[in-house]
């Protein structure tokens, strides 16, 4: 039996190999400073971490500013990058408005802790060039 050599870095699951992972930002409504004390910040984190974790996704890089959020995450292509998006936002939001209802009155009043927005791309480990070349390639091997 030939044995195939793994792909560096890839995931294997019973039905498919991935490696993909995303750049993720998204900013406070109105770009309001919320997260402006490191217990604010670490709450956020954590509510991250677990909602992530709740969606088989994983955290690679994570920062809390106070107007924004930056994250490198993968998941599994089961889910698509909008849905990661929409569950991460909404769920952080309901849960830190449950604990901080007065943050919510006082500076949220739309009941929004973020913007509809969000900035996304994909993140490889090997260029868009070398991929092509790669695809150009395969029937010379």
């Amino acid at each position: 039996m030939k044995h195939k050599e793994k792909i560096e870095d890839a995931v294997y699951e019973r039905n498919y190999v991935y490696n993909f992972h995303f750049h993720l930002i998204w900013v406070t409504k109105y770009r309001k400073p919320v997260f402006t004390t490191p217990e604010l910040t670490t709450e956020m984190k954590d509510i991250l971490f677990k909602l992530a974790q709740d969606k088989e996704t994983a955290i690679e890089a994570m920062e809390v500013m106070p107007d924004h959020v930056h994250m490198m995450i993968s998941f599994k292509p089961k889910y698509t990058p909008s849905d990661i998006v929409k569950y991460l936002k909404g769920q952080s939001a309901r849960k830190f408005f449950k604990s901080h209802p007065d943050i919510r009155s006082d500076s949220f009043w739309g009941g929004s802790l973020w913007s509809h927005s969000y900035y996304m791309s994909t993140l490889g480990n090997m260029s868009k060039e070398v991929v092509e070349k790669y695809i150009r390639n395969q029937h010379t091997k």
